[in-house]
């Protein structure tokens, strides 16, 4: 494939991951974004095997290393009590890469970085990609920017902006977001902040009526992540809205939720917060030269912390399909799409499974947890294997 190449609409985790995967095929590249500057924004992920692994096949093991933690476990806890329901343990040597928890803007900056020093890459900030057009080379997309309208060519253009796409409303997909009826609030606490037991390297789950808490220490123990999720009629669109700790604890009363944990929701003075949405999988993510990636073409609900790591997957699996036809790019992205419909619809049900399961109360909890244990922590791990061992044998790697 020669220039024009390949245009990819948003900077976020899964447009920087893809542009990087193709072009180390030997394409060139251009990432459009319509922030000005990619600030910090956003919280704590988790990412599993099935994402690191990609991650440090395309370099970026030791640009993340101060900044990750590598937890031992995942504890599950009861929220008036606190408990352990069950612990799952993530050790590394059970898998071939390894489990991490990191601050979004972290893993944003450090595939920035790697992507300003790939020869085949350009990013244009402060642009956006409205919609596009058949053109003769493939396709021609409308951009948007300071500086007025403006065209430009592509062979390919990939539409990695995220749940409200424009690209994917540009396809004919204008079915609305579904909201879930719950809003997640988000900080980041100094370690220093809160009980040194807050920064041992593990996540903490808490089961409560109705809501849920994860929590875990992020930037090599420095900080602390705190998400909380509970049901809620407020719906807004925005990324991030401001919230304050009185709000958070109104939502996770003491009659329900453990004195510990509420100490830590009164810890930061601000929170952000914002509404879960999702989408049924989608039968048709492209046309053409045309195709989706990442939250664009299959939002999920977080409660399978794998909406980062499908879309690094995306890219990956992408890159390898755009390099066995150089030639015939429509091929490739229907190829592409095909390789990752069933996977990630998979995912996006399971993922709302799990918001049925987190959020149940009173006996019907109660058998939960009591399910939960006996099953046991490394045969509960092992449900999810096949999310964390998945592989593209072909990776993209340096």
């Amino acid at each position: 494939m020669t220039a024009p190449g390949v245009l990819i609409a948003g900077a976020g985790i899964g447009g920087l991951a893809a542009a990087l995967a193709i072009a180390r095929q030997g394409l060139c590249v251009t990432v459009i974004e319509q922030a000005g500057r990619l600030e910090e924004v956003g919280a704590g992920i988790q990412l599993f095997p099935n994402a690191t692994r990609i991650l440090i096949g395309l370099g970026l093991g030791e640009r993340l290393a101060p900044a990750i933690v590598s937890p031992d476990r995942v504890r599950l806890r009861e929220s008036l009590s606190g408990r352990d329901i069950t612990s799952l343990p993530l050790d590394a040597a059970s898998y071939p890469a390894p489990f991490w928890v990191v601050h979004r803007a972290d893993l944003q900056a450090a595939l920035l970085a790697a992507v300003t020093e790939e020869a085949g890459i350009t990013v244009t900030l402060g642009a956006r990609v409205d919609g596009f057009v058949p053109g003769p080379q493939g396709v021609i997309a409308k951009i948007s920017g300071p500086d007025g309208a403006a065209e430009q060519d592509a062979r390919v253009l990939i539409g990695a902006d995220g749940l409200w796409s424009r690209l994917r409303e540009g396809l004919g997909t204008r079915t609305p977001a579904r909201f879930a009826g719950r809003t997640a609030w988000r900080a980041v606490i100094p370690a220093e902040a809160v009980s040194a037991s807050f920064g041992a390297p593990e996540v903490h789950l808490w089961f409560g009526p109705g809501g849920h808490v994860v929590h875990y220490p992020i930037r090599a123990g420095r900080a602390v992540n705190v998400v909380a999720i509970t049901s809620d009629d407020w719906q807004s669109s925005q990324w991030s809205t401001a919230a304050d700790r009185t709000e958070v604890l109104t939502a996770f009363p003491r009659r329900l939720w453990a004195s510990a944990l509420r100490e830590l929701l009164a810890a930061p003075d601000r929170w952000q917060k914002w509404t879960l949405y999702d989408r049924a999988p989608a039968i048709n993510w492209g046309r053409g030269p045309v195709t989706l990636l990442g939250d664009a073409a299959h939002p999920m609900l977080p409660f399978l912390a794998q909406g980062a790591a499908m879309a690094i997957e995306d890219g990956a699996v992408l890159a390898r399909a755009m390099a066995r036809a150089p030639e015939d790019p429509v091929r490739a992205l229907r190829d592409y799409e095909q390789q990752r419909q069933r996977r990630t619809a998979r995912v996006q049900l399971a993922s709302r499974r799990n918001d049925f399961i987190y959020h149940l109360g009173g006996t019907a909890a109660r058998l939960r947890n009591a399910a939960l244990a006996a099953l046991g922590g490394h045969r509960l791990r092992a449900q999810y294997d096949w999310i964390y061992r998945w592989r593209d044998d072909a990776q993209v790697s340096r």
